[in-house]
């Protein structure tokens, strides 16, 4: 089985900085692209970053580019969202997400197993 387990969510002010941590315990790990997604109230749920498998290349969404940085570490089956100059617009659940092999990398569908989600709150 699957899993992914999101963790460093919580209640930040606008322009402040949060790293969210996605682990898991399996060896699948290091072979699969990732993602992470967020989902605000009311909201579809939506891309923010994804990184390959080596951790070479990372995609990210227009707007967290240049204040979110994806990264993964294959050694502790660990990923990582270090996300900067946070703005009440990121508030929403944080989810990461593992890729299929043939999925979209930008769209929801394209990924199939998910984490429970963390909490980001940005205040104003």
């Amino acid at each position: 089985q699957v899993q992914l387990v999101e963790s460093g969510g919580g209640l930040v002010q606008a322009g402040g900085s949060l790293r969210l941590s996605c682990a898991s315990s399996e060896g699948w790990f290091r072979a699969y692209e990732l993602g992470w997604f967020r989902q605000a109230p009311g909201k579809e749920r939506e891309f923010v970053a994804a990184i390959d498998s080596s951790g070479d290349s990372a995609y990210y969404w227009d707007s967290v580019k240049g204040r979110f940085t994806i990264s993964r570490d294959n050694a502790k089956n660990t990923m990582y969202l270090q996300m900067d100059s946070l703005k009440p617009v990121d508030t929403g659940v944080y989810y990461c997400a593992r890729k299929g092999a043939y999925g979209l990398r930008y769209d929801r569908s394209g990924y199939d197993y998910w984490g429970q989600g963390t909490q980001v709150t940005v205040s104003s």
